[in-house]
This record gives structure tokens, C-alpha cells and sequence, in this order.
């Protein structure tokens, strides 16, 4: 028997719930607030769209930092390589580049959002623009009604199942305004506490605003909170006004956003020179010291570090730039040594949710049953995407888990109609 399916949400999630929903010939309609589908979904990978990451499910399940458990199940039934498979079959052709990540060939987002909509199409969704939704109601009978305004008029929409993939909080000029929390909140379900997560970090440090725009590619980093480690990894960062950002740092944020909003002390050691141990970097100090004997100290540095982080370092080592690099004593250059292997600086908060790629936190897992995303609550609600507290690092992760648990949502509002 063909029955209503509703869908809160044309983003990513909410797309790939819809064309699985329609697999079985349901009537599945898609409400978006805004005037186009996948607004989030455009902008991401700086307009090239990482659309997941070609792994094995186990290192999806690696890279996922809050309940990565609760998506086994989902990862299993829709993987990675299933989504490949899926958009290849659809006619876009894929590349997969460095760290396994996997863009459209042709470097468009909006080639990923066609393919979507026209597969969506394709199996006769219905898509309602410009049609916001204010509540959801649970009628006596198990059935729901979807209530919205479309063009400003009232909009009522009766559903035999409401799959709710409205995002989360980051990047609110797309559309992500939190409303799916309101929904699971009047459905009785508990949201767990929303932060920013991939997100820039600030640093206390001034002479750090003197280094915007500085990449720094090849370093190590460290995020620890006292005398505990909570990040480290090897790649790419960048120095901004504010602090710090690029790579690492916005992966190292998932890990550090639960000090600092507990105002605990976050420090961001940075190793500039990762491959070359302490006695290695310092001999190639002394050699770099002999090929310019006759310089003084600040104008010594240029074959070993940027031009720009050179004035900062010189600073930091208490060394004076004026003398001459013969007379550098073996301290003053441990010294040097250990500044560039132990680079800190103090991080002092994150950036908001307008530059955060993704909201930590959200719907609890504790209620959903993992394998359909439907609530153990309330019959016929279902969860996809970020709206649920689940989130993981960059390289295409996040959005992994939206086709994921759109797939599985939409897949089982079907079958259980």
C-alpha cells in the first residue's frame, strides 16, 4: 500500500533519505526552508565537495569522534564504497586524492547536487521550496501531520512516517537554525549539548596575529589539557588574526571543544621540524651557522624557517639578533632547538558556528535505534545526518554519515509501511 513519507530538510541527509524512502514506491515529499536543495552541500570542500572518503568501514568507524558505535550498523548497510558505487551509477564520475578523499572529477558540487536531484526526480519525489516546517504533530492513530508555511501560506501535510535531517547549527546562513532539535524536543527526546566542532581556534599569544596567513605544511601538532594528550597528528596548518586554523587544527578542534567549554586549559604545542630529532635539527643549525659565518644571528635562519615566522622565533629565543652566529652558545641554540620542536602557544576558545563545518552534539543516540534511525520513543519519527549526536573528523567523513543514516532511515520508513 502506497503511503506518505515526509522529510524535514533538503540537505544531504535529507536528500539521500528521500531517494531511498522512494525506493518502494512511496509518496515521499521534501520540505526545504530555502529556496534551493542543498545549500550546505554547495559550499562544501571549498565548492568541490568531498562527498566521502574511500575507506574500509572500519576506518570510517576510526575517524568518527562522538558515538561511533551507534554507527556501525548504518556504516555497514551503506558504506563508503556503496556511495561511490551510487553516484557512479547515477553518471558522475569520481576522483579519489590525497588521505583517500573523493571528489566529483569535475571539481563541481553542484554536479554532486544535480545527480542527487535528478535521481530524486527520477523516483517522483516531491519537492516543496521555500517551505519552512513549525511543528510536527503525532496524531492519535500513529500517523502524523507535517505543519509548515509554503510561499507564506499555511502548508498541513499528513505523513504515515517524518524523517527529520534538518542539520545542525554550523553555517546558519544555509539554513541550519537548530530546528530539528525543537522537533525531537517536542517528540520527548533529549538533546545533548551543541558546540562547534572542525572549527578555527583563537590563541592568546599576540605575536600570533603577526603570522596571518603563514601555512606551514609538514608539521606535528599537539593539543593537550594539562598533563592530558587529547590530539596529535602530523599535516597542514595555517596562522589567522585570530589564531590558528587549516587541516589539522580543525580536526584537532573535535577533540579540545569539551575543555574549553568547561573552561579547562587547552595548549597547542607545534613541532616545526618533525622528521629531524633534537641532535639532528641541531647540527643542521651549526651547519646552516657555517655557511654564514660573518651574519648576525637574524639573518640566519632563512634556509631553515619562513621568512615570516623568523622575526617571532628569533623573539621567543631570547637570543639577540644582532650578534653574530659564531658567538651563539651551545644553550642560546638547545634553546633555539627545543622553541622549534615545542612551538606553544595557549588556546584561548574556538570560532563560532558560522565558521564551524559541523555541530558536535544533538539528537542522543541513546534513543534511536541504530539500525533503522528511527526513535525508540515514538513510532514513525525518524533521525538522518547531523541533527544526530554523531560527528567525525574532515576527509569526508561527516557527509559519510549522512548518506549513511539517510540511507538507513529512508530505507526503513519504506519497508516498515
Amino acid at each position: 500500500m502506497k503511503k506518505n513519507i515526509v522529510i524535514i530538510g533538503g540537505g544531504a541527509a535529507g536528500m539521500m533519505a528521500s531517494i531511498a524512502a522512494a525506493e518502494n514506491g512511496h509518496e515521499v515529499h521534501v520540505l526545504e526552508k530555502n529556496e534551493k536543495l542543498g545549500k550546505k552541500l554547495f559550499i562544501t570542500g571549498k565548492g568541490r565537495c568531498n562527498v566521502t572518503n574511500n575507506c574500509d568501514v572500519e576506518t570510517l568507524l576510526k575517524n568518527v569522534v562522538s558515538n561511533p558505535k551507534f554507527l556501525y550498523s548504518a556504516f555497514y548497510g551503506f558504506s563508503s564504497q556503496d556511495m561511490m558505487a551510487f553516484l557512479q551509477a547515477a553518471g558522475l564520475p569520481l576522483k579519489t586524492e590525497r588521505g583517500n578523499r573523493v571528489f566529483p572529477v569535475s571539481d563541481k558540487s553542484s554536479d554532486v547536487l544535480r545527480t542527487l536531484e535528478q535521481e530524486m526526480k527520477r523516483r517522483n519525489v516531491h519537492i516543496h521550496l521555500n517551505c519552512p516546517v513549525k511543528s510536527i504533530q503525532h496524531e492519535s492513530g500513529g500517523s502524523w501531520t507535517v505543519i509548515a508555511r509554503k510561499d507564506g501560506q499555511p502548508f498541513h501535510l499528513p505523513a504515515d512516517a517524518v524523517i527529520v535531517a534538518t542539520g545542525g547549527l554550523s553555517y546558519k546562513a544555509t539554513g541550519s537554525t537548530g530546528d530539528g532539535y525543537a522537533f525531537a524536543k517536542e517528540a520527548g527526546h533529549k538533546i545533548t549539548e551543541t558546540m562547534p566542532s572542525l572549527v578555527p581556534l583563537t590563541v592568546s599569544e599576540p605575536w600570533c596575529s603577526r603570522l596571518m596567513g603563514l601555512s606551514l605544511k609538514n608539521v606535528k601538532i599537539r593539543l593537550s589539557s594539562g598533563k592530558k594528550l587529547l590530539y596529535e597528528d602530523f599535516g597542514e596548518m595555517l596562522f589567522t588574526h585570530y589564531g590558528v586554523s587549516g587541516p589539522l587544527i580543525l580536526s584537532g578542534s573535535a577533540y579540545v571543544m569539551a575543555a574549553l567549554s568547561r573552561n579547562k586549559p587547552v595548549t597547542l604545542s607545534v613541532d616545526l621540524k618533525p622528521a629531524l630529532s633534537d641532535k639532528q635539527l641541531d647540527a643542521r643549525i651549526l651547519r646552516d651557522f657555517d655557511s654564514v659565518k660573518n651574519r648576525h644571528f637574524a639573518n640566519s635562519l632563512s634556509a631553515l624557517l619562513p621568512a615570516k615566522l623568523i622575526p617571532v622565533i628569533i623573539e621567543l629565543s631570547g637570543i639577540d639578533g644582532t650578534k653574530q652566529v659564531n658567538e651563539v652558545s651551545r644553550e642560546e641554540r638547545a634553546a633555539l632547538v627545543s622553541l622549534l620542536k615545542d612551538l606553544r602557544m595557549t588556546i584561548s576558545g574556538a570560532r563560532d558556528y558560522s565558521e564551524a563545518v559541523i555541530t558536535r552534539g544533538g539528537v542522543s543516540v541513546k534513543e534511536v535505534n541504530p539500525s533503522t534511525m528511527e526513535s525508540r520513543l515514538v513510532k514513525g519519527l525518524y533521525f538522518a545526518g547531523e541533527v544526530l549526536d554523531v560527528d567525525a573528523l574532515t576527509g569526508g567523513f561527516n557527509l559519510q554519515i549522512a548518506w549513511s543514516t539517510a540511507w538507513a532511515a529512508g530505507t526503513a520508513a519504506g519497508e516498515r509501511l
